[in-house]
């Protein structure tokens, strides 16, 4: 193919992904199978590789995630991002519309919408192409996330128009959907579950490294037009409602959910009706928000020190019922910590029906003073986890059961040992032929993060144990077509995929193999790290406590469970069985250097030979760091083809700007 082929392939294929991605995320409504659009999104991947000229910031290949961050910058707002006004009763809803309609007159439109429980960001957008985006901080300076938030798919990278400036704010959360399959997962792999989709919103979107916040799938309403004109002949919007129609023409996802009434009893009407129909919702929500509609009127009004005097936030109770506790089971994730379940009799809750809650540790049970049998209060933290708020101790009738945890682990029958290295009253089963930390083992394993084994799922894994046709993760790369086409569930192509993939794992490298074999305390992070300075998993074997305090962010803790870890007998014949069956244990990527040790870069525009992975790989290689962002500590900006704004900031703070050719001759080639 050559280049004018595939400018035009290119433009119809980003034309193509975003057209049915649009279609995917905001519409629900696809026309075209997972496996035609993942196809297309390929085949975009190959062509932007092969013609890395025709590279755009606005491909929706800039969506799956770039570069890891080592921290990120601080990013002033040039219209302060304020917080709203809480009102907790009908009452002082009441004083707040009877206040407005004093101030300009009776007949006054209010904007009555959801008040999403997310995550506040601006989007600042040059030319009509989005440049920065940023969290809300404290209104005034929040953090530099744009690699983050170029991963959420409702953020147009490019609008519909192209205006010369536009800043707008917005509310980044999870979908209950997603958060309940992520939780899932978590779950099945012995992980720490999300209280709540808010928490897991934002704990994605400050992520170092994009492609993790990419995995989240994350999404946004646009709620505001911070600064910039939104005509492309200047022309002012009047009103709220006429905003945010034009920025849905533009391309922004904006609430559908919302009216514009007049008077109190319209608007609490449906206050009302909007937390009766928050249990349906796919996004959680902790309020309606009540705003003057009329931009003019909002002027008059005027604002306060850090919020609006023209809006306020009307907030929901949590719904929290009585029922009864009926018995606590015991739980063994993946590392052995043993955590504590209720069993209820069943209640209707925030619309689910709720027959089982978190008891968190034992350390939680004794300060609720919660015993079996007693009448327990519920609510759903967040909307979505139920838990216990208290115990109901006027109902005791005598026949309660104080609580007390297993001597003995319910897997496997060994004996439960205190976890000193934990937090709070954590228990664990120290044995590793546990069976039930052995499943939760291998489906981490398997994980994404870690060897990536698609289709190694919690119930394969189930089916391969109970089998036995796995005995520990070594048996994985025996496994044969035949041994798994013959399980429920399972034909022979699926067969013959998984054993593709399991294949495939072998080569991932020390990096991904560290964080696989769930060593406590290391997560992927700190895996890449050890992995790079150590190089190979014999040299783990040998390093005491006192070599693994130089690498970076490692404390005494994690040092010592990974001296302990390596000190285990069984560790050894594993990680043996491993390489004799062809796991690939040495780290994949070149070792550093230090030429670049102690300077930050910055990558802008299209560089002419390199794309901007390979020159963040010569960087790190060399012991440089890559950041998305520019600031006063930036010691280089790399500065290609069509270079935007991070280019002028470099200018305006003086900093050291360079061609590809000027960073080839900082390594020295």
């Amino acid at each position: 193919m050559d280049f004018m082929e595939a400018k035009e392939r290119i433009g119809a294929l980003r034309e193509k992904i975003i057209y049915n991605s649009k279609l995917y995320y905001e519409e629900d409504a696809p026309v075209i199978s997972d496996y035609e659009y993942d196809a297309m999104f390929r085949e975009l991947e190959e062509l932007e590789r092969a013609f890395p000229e025709l590279d755009s910031p606005t491909s929706p290949t800039k969506r799956v995630g770039g570069i890891a961050l080592d921290k990120f910058e601080k990013f002033t707002h040039t219209v302060r991002m304020g917080s709203l006004t809480d009102v907790f009763s009908y009452d002082e809803l009441n004083d707040f519309i009877v206040r407005m309609e004093e101030a300009v007159g009776e007949g006054v439109e209010f904007s009555v919408e959801p008040k999403i429980d997310g995550l506040s960001v601006s989007l600042v957008y040059e030319n009509g192409i989005f440049v920065r985006g940023a969290t809300r901080g404290d209104g005034i300076v929040g953090e530099d996330v744009t690699e983050n938030l170029r991963t959420v798919k409702t953020i147009p990278l490019a609008l519909n128009e192209p205006l010369p400036y536009l800043v707008v704010r917005g509310e980044v959360y999870m979908p209950r959907s997603v958060f309940e399959q992520i939780n899932a997962e978590r779950e099945a792999e012995g992980k720490q579950l999300f209280a709540n989709p808010r928490n897991a919103a934002a704990g994605s979107l400050r992520q170092l490294d994009p492609k993790v916040a990419a995995s989240r799938k994350l999404a946004i309403f646009v709620f505001n037009l911070q600064e910039g004109d939104i005509y492309s002949d200047g022309r002012a919007p009047k009103s709220h409602a006429e905003t945010l129609d034009r920025l849905s023409e533009l391309g922004f996802t904006v609430l559908t959910d919302k009216v514009k009434v007049s008077g109190y009893e319209a608007v609490a009407k449906h206050v009302e009706w909007l937390g009766e129909a928050r249990a349906e919702s796919s996004f959680d929500m902790d309020g309606a928000v009540i705003k003057v509609d009329d931009l003019e009127f909002r002027r008059r009004i005027g604002e306060g020190t850090s919020t609006p005097k023209w809006a306020v936030a009307y907030k929901y109770p949590p719904e929290e019922k009585e029922t009864k506790l009926l018995s606590v089971d015991i739980q063994v994730g993946r590392t052995g910590v043993l955590t504590p379940t209720a069993n209820l009799e069943p209640v209707r809750l925030a619309g689910t029906t709720v027959s089982r809650a978190t008891l968190h540790n034992l350390n939680f049970i004794t300060e609720r003073d919660i015993m079996i049998g007693d009448t327990v209060v519920v609510r759903k933290a967040g909307e979505i986890i139920p838990e216990i708020v208290s115990s109901v101790k006027d109902k005791r009738t005598g026949a309660e059961l104080r609580f007390t945890m297993p001597e003995l682990c319910p897997s496997c029958g060994h004996k439960v040992v205190r976890d000193e290295c934990g937090e709070g009253a954590a228990y664990r089963c120290p044995s590793p032929n546990c069976p039930a930390q052995l499943a939760r083992g291998i489906v981490h394993f398997a994980s994404k993060g870690a060897m990536n084994i698609d289709g190694l799922g919690p119930q394969v894994v189930d089916l391969l144990l109970r089998e036995n046709k796995i005995k520990d993760l070594s048996d994985l790369y025996t496994l044969k077509v035949e041994d798994i086409e013959c399980l429920d569930r399972m034909g022979k192509k699926s067969a013959e995929n998984l054993v593709n993939a399991i294949h495939d794992s072998k080569t991932r490298g020390l990096e991904r193999l560290l964080y696989a074999l769930g060593i406590r305390q290391v997560g992927e992070v700190a895996a890449e790290t050890i992995a790079g300075k150590f190089r190979t998993l014999d040299a783990l074997f040998t390093a005491s406590v006192d070599d693994l305090l130089t690498v970076d962010d490692i404390g005494e803790i994690t040092a010592r469970e990974i001296v302990d870890y390596f000190s285990d007998e069984r560790t050894k014949e594993l990680c043996d069985k491993l390489k004799s069956l062809g796991v690939l244990t040495d780290a994949t990527r070149e070792a550093a250097l230090d030429t670049l040790t102690g300077l930050t870069f910055v990558l802008t525009g299209t560089l002419p030979t390199m794309t901007r992975d390979e020159a963040s790989e010569l960087i790190k290689r060399n012991g440089g760091k890559v950041s998305g962002s520019v600031s006063k500590k930036t010691s280089y900006v790399v500065a290609g083809e069509e270079a935007g704004s991070k280019l002028t900031k470099a200018k305006d703070l003086g900093v050291n700007i360079i061609d590809e050719n000027g960073l080839l001759a900082l390594v020295g080639k």
